[in-house]
């Protein structure tokens, strides 16, 4: 359930703004490994509020602005909901260019798969693994982003067509910082109790070639719904720190 990483917004991910430029090489491969002291997506902790390591892989055609990558993350909420796993696997591909002169638009899939959760064969859940499209357009630093689920979200009975919206903004500030401002709306069809907002205000900052990453992030989901185990809510306000290294 990733990304708004998304730790490096996508994400952890893999949904920043890319843009073609003649000094660009035709194709363009890169690399990125990551920790964080838990894995938040869409506000809602994956790891059981634990630390999280993370890691992808990216190719961009830059003439044509196509796109595609991976992404991977410990996780642990599917056991924690009966079944079985420990690892995220995101595999996505898209388009990205300009609309118009400053805007910018990026559409694609993006395929979470959840290996060996076994969620489908837990009363009162259906298989973990979820395929969302998603149109993104921006202009300077701000971006909205919508993703639809083609399949049931994330282990929901009957959430097909289940949508997100997300709009925010990627300021940047004196001495390399940049500020991180995120508000989002997750929609579960069907499922109306387990809708929720979630929010985020942060900093990321490069050392020594290194991405850090500091946010204050939250939700209003409901408390007595998602929550681990040992019945702590995996929705509160936390301070989440981030560090990725891309190569």
């Amino acid at each position: 359930m990733k990304k708004i990483v998304l730790a490096v917004g996508l994400l952890a991910g893999a949904q920043g703004l890319v843009y073609a430029e003649d000094a660009k090489p035709e194709h363009e491969v890169s690399f990125n490994v990551g920790a964080a002291s838990e894995y938040r997506y869409r506000g809602i902790s994956q790891s059981r509020l634990d630390p999280a390591l993370q890691g992808g892989a990216d190719y961009t055609h830059n003439p044509t602005g196509l796109y595609a990558g991976t992404w991977l993350s410990t996780i642990k909420w599917t056991k924690d909901a009966g079944g079985g796993g420990d690892i995220e696997w995101d595999l996505y591909f898209g388009k990205k260019g300009e609309i118009a002169k400053d805007w910018s638009y990026d559409v694609g899939v993006l395929n979470y798969v959840y290996p060996s959760n076994g969620l489908g064969k837990v009363a009162g859940f259906a298989n973990a693994n979820t395929s969302e499209i998603y149109g993104q357009i921006g202009t300077g630093p701000f971006y909205a982003k919508y993703s639809h689920s083609v399949t049931n979200l994330f282990g929901f009975v009957n959430s097909k067509n289940s949508g997100y919206l997300d709009v925010g903004a990627n300021v940047e500030l004196a001495d390399g910082y940049v500020m991180n401002l995120h508000a989002g709306r997750q929609i579960v069809k069907n499922n109306g109790a387990y809708s929720y907002t979630d929010f985020k205000f942060g900093v990321t900052k490069e050392f020594y070639g290194v991405s850090f990453s500091l946010a204050l992030i939250g939700t209003d989901a409901e408390k007595g719904l998602y929550v681990t185990p040992a019945g702590k809510f995996t929705g509160k306000t936390t301070l989440l720190l981030t560090a990725v290294k891309s190569f």
